[in-house]
């Protein structure tokens, strides 16, 4: 590897983030782990150092930065939640745009120049046409979409004036587990649709509740488009390559440029789990697209990547880590109720 492999993972702890660590130490790099939260297992993040800390503390981010010879950071930390963002949007522009700040302001002061950032979909809002390109227009319909826009933005300025480049990767909706089971999404710090599915196909919620089955597509419920949490590790790995080669700065949509829906999502988990899910159909919520999903030749092109896992591999290495999860005698009931027929 050329320059320095030593990679600073923000937010490392989390989902992504440590799904990510261990794909940057399955290649070669020396990572940091810098995170508020302290990971329940190490393996977690692999054999990468444990810092515990908020980016939000230059200082401490800069030390790191020089101690550790990072040459590459990739910032995940941050808060998402579109709900909670509108009841407390003070909360999103101190951690996610401020904090952001401080991280960038301490590269810059410690002379590290490559910066790789979780960025979303959500800073297109209700897409005018589909696919959702990167040319497409910017328009956050939320304080948590709002901070990734406002990132982005200071991120030019921050090549311009600083030398930064850096790479925002928009994430369509990332779902799954790691194939080998070993990390996977906590389905009691998430409301994505997913986890609330295999929650209530496990009798953990009474059923899972459809917002809006009216909606101009085939089967009424709302489109979008899932990509495998592995599939958006590797793009991670790949946008450092694309930097450390003297890539500019640029924006990437990551999804599969498929659509699927919600009913969909909730008939594959019946069909891979064996098991009923109930639902419950509900009005729409205001604010809440038709279709969104990706166009992701750019992404393809430039980091020479391409997602490997579909729709029904996201539910199953899913519901296999979900399962995994239960106490040991819930276990054995669901591995009996998924091999008996069901009817729905």
């Amino acid at each position: 590897m050329t320059q320095s492999d030593t990679v600073l993972v923000t937010g490392g702890s989390g989902y992504i983030g440590s799904q990510t660590v261990h794909v940057l130490r399955d290649a070669g790099h020396r990572v940091v782990v810098l995170d508020r939260r302290v990971p329940t297992d190490p393996s977690v993040i692999a054999d990468a150092q444990f810092v515990l800390g908020d980016v939000a503390d230059g200082p401490l981010v800069e030390r790191l930065l020089r101690e550790h010879d990072v040459g590459s950071v990739v910032h995940f930390a941050g808060d998402k939640n579109v709900g909670e963002s509108m009841v407390f949007p003070e909360r999103y522009f101190q951690n996610n745009v401020a904090g952001s700040l401080a991280l960038l302001t301490a590269m810059a002061a410690a002379g590290v120049h490559r910066f790789v950032f979780s960025s979303s979909c959500s800073v297109y809002g209700t897409p005018a046409s589909l696919p959702v390109t990167e040319s497409s227009t910017i328009h956050p319909e939320s304080p948590y979409a709002e901070t990734k826009a406002m990132v982005e933005r200071m991120l030019v300025w921050f090549d311009r004036c600083h030398g930064i480049r850096s790479l925002s990767l928009r994430y369509f909706n990332a779902a799954g587990a790691d194939p080998g089971g070993m990390i996977g999404e906590d389905w009691d710090r998430t409301a994505n649709l997913i986890p609330v599915v295999m929650r209530a196909a496990m009798g953990v919620i009474p059923e899972v509740q459809i917002f809006g089955t009216d909606y101009p597509t085939p089967d009424g419920t709302a489109i979008r488009d899932y990509i495998h949490v592995r599939d958006l590790a590797d793009a991670h790995a790949g946008a450092i390559g694309y930097l450390t080669e003297g890539g500019p700065t640029d924006e990437l949509n990551l999804g599969t440029g498929q659509g699927t829906s919600v009913r969909e999502i909730v008939h594959l988990v019946r069909e891979v789990g064996g098991r009923k899910v109930p639902t419950k159909e509900m009005p729409r919520r205001e604010g809440d697209p038709v279709a969104v999903y990706a166009d992701n030749q750019k992404a393809r092109q430039v980091l020479v990547w391409e997602p490997r896992f579909g729709p029904r591999d996201i539910i199953q290495t899913a519901w296999n880590w979900h399962v995994g999860q239960l106490p040991a005698d819930s276990q054995s009931e669901t591995k009996k109720e998924r091999s008996q027929a069901f009817d729905q």
